[in-house]
């Protein structure tokens, strides 16, 4: 009987190590963020010692994402929740309905614009404008802010996420870099987009970008607004018009082959399509960088 019970744990012994090196990690291990660029952060700070969970799936616009009962109880039950209040309502309620142990809102870190105004395009956001990441130097400052959030939760291993979040404010900072030098060169700097997400990139880089619609994806402009933007386009000698990855790139495309010219991707990165499995914030932003050179004929 003895031999048996022993047999039995050394076979549970085993089958364990077989699944990996490490054992499950209960729920106090786990990390919630909100949507991909987040999570891009919270998987390269806190990915080693944590299961960091992206709540909105690939391929699904955050603004509209409906959370399942499953990620509401993962919330719930998780060590540190990352989030940015005003991008995904119900993330938001679930964050503060259900929350985890610690809970960090973007917002209270980053400066968030006002959506620029006199535009012509109507939105329904009166708000804050979002998309804060598409600045590197406020996406160090939320790697920095989430890596002393996860210092407090757990504080055996403080010192290695701040030095995970210091690596990650080095590539954000060399790819600043790279687009002060290159965007700086630039022949063209009027940049048309399908819509308003980009508006922290042209403060950051001295660009003009030019909505089709507004701060909301599926917002739909007028016939004067289109006429008005096929004038600019025509006066500042604009080359392509952009697209992005998760809405329809029907009316970019059609604006685009009424004046023959191009249309791009042009990726607001608010979360991942299935296309690349290896695609990250970093490739993305640097692919983005290389289709504004095209457009804008930089040096």
């Amino acid at each position: 009987m003895r031999r048996g019970v022993l047999l039995a744990a050394v076979l549970g012994l085993v089958a364990s190590l077989a699944t990996g090196c490490r054992l499950p990690r209960t729920n106090e291990h786990t990390v919630v963020a909100s949507f991909y660029p987040l999570y891009f952060i919270a998987e390269r700070v806190a990915g080693r010692y944590n299961d960091v969970i992206d709540l909105t799936p690939p391929g699904v616009e955050p603004h509209e994402y409906e959370l399942t009962v499953r990620q509401v109880a993962q919330i719930d039950n998780a060590r540190v929740g990352f989030y940015e209040q005003g991008v995904a309502p119900s993330i938001d309620q679930a964050m503060a309905n259900d929350s985890p142990d610690r809970a960090l809102d973007v917002a209270d870190v980053v400066h968030l614009a006002a959506p620029v105004s006199g535009s012509g395009v109507e939105s329904t956001s009166d708000d804050k404008d979002p998309h804060f990441w598409q600045d590197p130097t406020l996406m160090a400052r939320a790697t920095t802010a989430f890596a002393g959030t996860m210092a407090t939760a757990d504080p055996r291993h403080a010192a290695y996420y701040r030095a995970q979040a210091q690596r990650l404010v080095a590539d954000l900072d060399r790819l600043d870099r790279a687009y002060r030098t290159t965007l700086a060169s630039c022949r063209i700097d009027t940049v048309v987009v399908s819509h308003d997400a980009f508006e922290y990139l042209a403060r950051r880089y001295g660009v003009q970008v030019v909505p089709i619609a507004g701060i909301e994806p599926d917002a739909e402009p007028s016939l004067s607004r289109l006429h008005d933007l096929s004038t600019l386009i025509r006066d500042r000698g604009v080359t392509t018009v952009f697209f992005e990855t998760l809405a329809s790139p029907a009316l970019a495309r059609s604006l685009a082959g009424d004046l023959g010219i191009s249309s791009a991707v042009l990726d607001p990165i608010e979360g991942l399509s299935s296309a690349d499995p290896h695609a990250t914030y970093l490739t993305l932003m640097r692919q983005n960088l290389a289709a504004l050179a095209k457009a804008g004929e930089c040096s």
